[in-house]
């Protein structure tokens, strides 16, 4: 028979997810905006107004606190994607993908992942903000304002959208259990493939993900 301790850690390494499964979902999200901002912005309207129900139907407090705040537009900037988003608070309450010259009361630009945090509640960003992982420019009052709104959420963005498509929610936890060992493979066939393809891998990976900051 087995010791309790042991069958007890096997049971919470089958369900705790790989570490690395956030540099994945940053991985995602890098391109997912490269793909939206290829679509224009009829295609792409549609698909972050999809995303918005999505969210709003998962966390109806926070929206409805959005959607109480003077009409303002906040631009919110990875600085190591390839293109920014542009939140519009208010009763016209909207989410785009835009250039990040695009004109709004507010921004916010850090990298990905910490904006990813800050978005999902996972950081404090005061924190963020004291270590200059994050810059803010314009109207502070109206990225405090978001950020109280967003403060106790526990938004999960990956989890919630995954949990309204259906059976394909019951892949995400799999997918974060097994990312690390996802990428190993990934940077072995990398390292194995012959120079042409590791050359295409790269030009695929620049198209949809953008180059990364400083290249």
């Amino acid at each position: 028979m087995r010791d309790p301790g042991f069958m007890a850690l096997d049971q919470a390494n089958e369900t705790a997810p790989d570490p690395r499964a956030r540099d994945v979902e940053v991985q995602l999200t890098r391109a997912g905006l490269g793909f939206a901002r290829r679509l224009g912005d009829r295609a792409g309207g549609l698909l972050f107004d999809r995303l918005l129900r999505i969210l709003e139907a998962r966390h109806p407090r926070a929206f409805t606190a959005l959607g109480e705040l003077p009409d303002a537009r906040l631009l919110i900037d990875p600085v190591d994607a390839p293109a920014a988003l542009l939140l519009r608070v208010g009763p016209g309450l909207a989410l785009r993908v835009c250039d990040r010259t695009a004109e709004a009361e507010a921004t916010v630009r850090g990298p990905c992942a910490r904006l990813l945090d800050l978005l999902e509640g996972r950081i404090d960003g005061d924190a963020l903000f004291f270590r200059r992982e994050l810059s803010i420019e314009g109207d502070t009052a109206l990225i405090l304002a978001l950020r109280n709104t967003l403060d106790g959420e526990e938004m999960d963005l990956f989890g919630d959208v995954a949990a309204a498509a259906g059976p394909l929610r019951h892949a995400l936890p799999v997918a974060r259990r097994n990312a690390g060992r996802a990428l190993d493979l990934l940077a072995t066939a990398r390292r194995f493939a012959p120079p042409p393809v590791r050359w295409g891998m790269a030009v695929l990976e620049r198209r949809l993900t953008g180059p990364r900051q400083g290249a």
